[in-house]
């Protein structure tokens, strides 16, 4: 027998997510940004629709102890973006557009200028436009970029990402941390990064443990490798594309869910879990890494997903 284990983050913020796990991406913690942070860029992303909280409670308006002034006058916010979003409207005149996929070389650019180099950029945006960017970064005293789904797919993998903060942080102290937005996907990243030394994408057989793009459930489904599924607190009817969404279909499925949901629906077997915080107490981490103890607010006569779990393994 074997069997794959995979989330969310295999097709989002998984790269940067495992990188910091690894200790190859320098990140922080939100409360470091509330009371630090000076310099902020939105690379990628609009916090002001996905994050509604995150602005006003973190990353820009806060006051925080080194930052008492607020953001009027001790931030910066910087939006670097395709569109001109809700965010990047905020940024007023620090919003850089850029054309789509064109983020890889837009790092490579301002690592040029950080180097003391004529950045170079295909896309239209004049060097003076990247230099006088880059200057505000490494004056930064704490800096550090918000990188979205946006940033993420436009590049092939992170390196240019991981050498443009190599090169700020020679000048300033610069972090990234990654706009997760899936409740708790770093709680199963931290886990199995714990177990296995992988975040996502693990594929076990016998005391054998593999790794890799092979293992991911869409590489699973596509190829119609799996033979049953056990899907927990996740949606992937909704959001996987529609001919691997169809191969789910056809498969025995198990889903643990406090939701009613799309895949809940074609499940063959739905067990109703209780909701984290609400009526279970339990334990979740946060976008930054930080864990987060929740307490029950009322009685349920539902279990809690992992003690559904604990069932199942006893049964088996």
């Amino acid at each position: 027998m074997n069997a794959c284990i995979d989330d969310t983050s295999s097709f989002c913020q998984g790269p940067f997510v495992e990188a910091i796990l690894n200790d190859t991406i320098k990140s922080c913690t939100l409360d470091e940004v509330r009371d630090k942070a000076d310099v902020i860029v939105f690379w990628g992303c609009d916090p002001s629709n996905s994050h509604p909280r995150h602005l006003s409670k973190y990353s820009y308006f806060p006051r925080g102890k080194m930052r008492q002034r607020g953001w009027e006058e001790d931030r910066t916010a910087i939006a670097i973006d395709v569109r001109k979003s809700d965010t990047a409207i905020i940024c007023e005149d620090n919003f850089y557009q850029i054309p789509p996929k064109a983020d890889a070389e837009f790092a490579r650019a301002l690592t040029e200028a950080l180097s003391g180099k004529v950045p170079k950029a295909t896309f239209g945006m004049k060097p003076k436009e990247i230099l006088e960017l880059a200057n505000v970064l490494k004056k930064a005293e704490f800096g550090v970029i918000f990188a979205g789904l946006g940033l993420v797919y436009s590049m092939p993998d992170i390196s240019p990402m991981k050498n443009l903060l190599e090169a700020m942080n020679k000048k300033t102290d610069f972090h990234l941390m990654p706009m997760v937005g899936q409740y708790n996907m770093r709680g199963f990243n931290h886990t199995l990064f714990d177990k296995t030394g992988y975040i996502n994408r693990v594929s076990f057989e016998g005391e054998n443990t593999y790794h890799g793009p092979q293992c991911s459930v869409v590489e699973v489904l596509k190829e119609k490798r799996a033979d049953a599924a056990l899907i927990i607190g996740s949606d992937p009817l909704s959001s996987l594309p529609g001919r691997i969404a169809a191969n789910l279909k056809e498969i025995p499925t198990i889903v643990i869910d406090p939701c009613k949901t799309f895949t809940s629906q074609i499940a063959n077997v739905t067990i109703p879990a209780a909701v984290t915080g609400v009526e279970c107490k339990g334990e979740a981490i946060r976008m930054d890494g930080v864990k987060v103890e929740l307490t029950q607010m009322r009685k349920s006569d539902k279990m809690a997903d992992a003690d559904i779990i604990e069932k199942i393994m006893e049964a088996i």
